[in-house]
């Protein structure tokens, strides 16, 4: 069963990210495409033969709503931030494959650490499923502009990280059922 597309026209002018290979592009007001995937709360569109990544908090430039994030309340502990946190990794999606980093495997380490103010620091430790992955500076920076944009969070580290290689093995089962493994 084939999943229903979207035809989308660009809204105002707009960075996207080419995939695979990263590099990004301004799509001007006007252009069309097709969603192909709106997981998370980024978008891959199909754009004159090529596939393009829009972030979420573009996603008025296609006509979609812009994500809020959560809401942490004041006395939250370290170890319910750190569900809150893994919350917000399970929304980000490489952009070809439709299974979020956290079901892949690619994030391996989630410390959250307090700061001075009632702030926390969020420190993430992901890899990509291939070392010359181009989207994986872009899968790092949503990961860091989402934990970012939560309250309470006062400094966010993203490091893409080899060791261990990232293999199918280190999937979870739905994300192999997802795709068929």
């Amino acid at each position: 069963m084939s999943r229903p597309r979207e035809t989308v026209v660009v809204r105002r002018p707009v960075h996207a990210q080419l995939i695979p290979h990263g590099d990004v592009y301004e799509l001007p007001e006007g252009t069309m495409g097709v969603i192909t995937q709106a997981m998370g709360s980024s978008f891959t569109l199909h754009v004159e033969g090529f596939l393009m990544r829009i972030a979420g908090a573009d996603a008025d430039a296609i006509g979609k709503e812009i994500p809020v994030p959560p809401v942490i309340p004041n006395d939250i502990r370290p170890e319910d931030l750190r569900g809150v946190v893994w919350d917000v990794l399970k929304t980000c999606y490489d952009p070809e494959i439709p299974v979020d980093i956290v079901s892949l495997g690619l994030v391996y380490v989630c410390d959250v650490l307090p700061m001075e103010g009632d702030r926390f620091r969020v420190s993430i430790k992901m890899t990509v499923t291939a070392p010359g992955c181009g989207m994986g500076e872009g899968i790092a920076q949503e990961v860091q502009d989402k934990l970012e944009a939560l309250p309470r969070v006062g400094q966010v580290d993203v490091e893409i990280v080899f060791d261990p290689p990232w293999d199918r093995s280190m999937m979870s089962e739905d994300a192999q059922l997802a795709l068929g493994l």
